[in-house]
């Protein structure tokens, strides 16, 4: 897995398969690894830590080489400008690659369509993403709307999207999809949530369980630390997991939901 590109769904944008979010504290140092790796889609989004912004400031000469994805969680429109300005203020950079408009559940109002494309005319970022938790929103609603990339929960517990998102894609034209929560919130990680007999899985295990879906282009991960971020790296060389790998990501990821109860996680 380790180097390989792949297009991001309709926008054309060639990707590494895992991406790196800023927002659990990772090091500077670990992104510019990273990009050494083939990691290009950076996500500095829900908390805009320092460090990771340190990190693409010391890539700013290879700026062209990666892909910069900033978050608005904004409902008002008019914030959406100052949100973004203030970003690329930050990481001195002219444009952002990815709005990402996080934890929409419903279709996206048309004031905050219209004042995105107008951020985009100005020429502030290049391409329109939205997070979700609906999964059954995706294909019906929210591909139709102008959005290039789609952020879903997708992972060994909640695997719901294999039935109500991969399969109603558009064969043609259909936004790219980015899986974020690969760990479901550590509970994979977690020692005391796995049946007995059964091994425990790691980060990287988690990175490769998703990218395993070829409806994925890009798995988020999250480290905190250097020592975690070594998961990355580990799972790039590992490749996709066989089919005795996923089948044992799907037993203690259905067990952990069965456990945790739908309703405390939700598939």
């Amino acid at each position: 897995m380790s180097g390989e590109a792949r297009i991001l769904g309709r926008n054309g944008l060639q990707v590494g398969p895992i991406g790196l979010a800023a927002s659990y504290g990772c090091p500077a140092e670990c992104v510019e690894r990273a990009f050494d790796l083939g990691v290009n889609y950076f996500y500095w989004g829900s908390m805009r830590r320092g460090p990771f912004a340190q990190g693409l400031l010391n890539l700013g000469d290879r700026r062209d080489r990666y892909h910069l994805v900033i978050q608005s969680y904004s409902r008002m429109a008019a914030l959406i400008p100052w949100s973004i300005e203030r970003a690329l203020r930050k990481l001195r950079t002219e444009y952002a690659d990815v709005l990402l408009l996080g934890l929409w559940n419903k279709p996206i109002p048309e004031r905050i369509v219209n004042a995105c494309l107008e951020v985009k005319e100005r020429g502030l970022l290049r391409h329109l993403a939205v997070s979700t938790h609906e999964r059954t929103a995706v294909p019906q609603t929210l591909s139709a709307q102008p959005l290039d990339i789609i952020h879903v929960r997708y992972n060994a517990v909640h695997t719901g999207a294999e039935r109500d998102i991969f399969p109603h894609m558009p064969a043609e034209g259909a936004p790219g999809l980015v899986a974020f929560t690969a760990t479901s919130w550590k509970q994979l990680l977690n020692p005391k949530n796995v049946p007995p007999g059964e091994r425990t899985p790691t980060a990287e295990d988690c990175y490769r369980f998703a990218l395993s879906n070829p409806a994925i282009s890009v798995c988020m991960a999250g480290p905190a630390t250097a020592g975690e971020f070594e998961a990355v790296p580990r799972a790039l060389a590992a490749g996709p997991m066989d089919n005795d790998e996923l089948a044992w990501m799907r037993r203690v990821g259905a067990v952990i939901y069965k456990t945790k109860g739908k309703r405390q996680l939700r598939d």
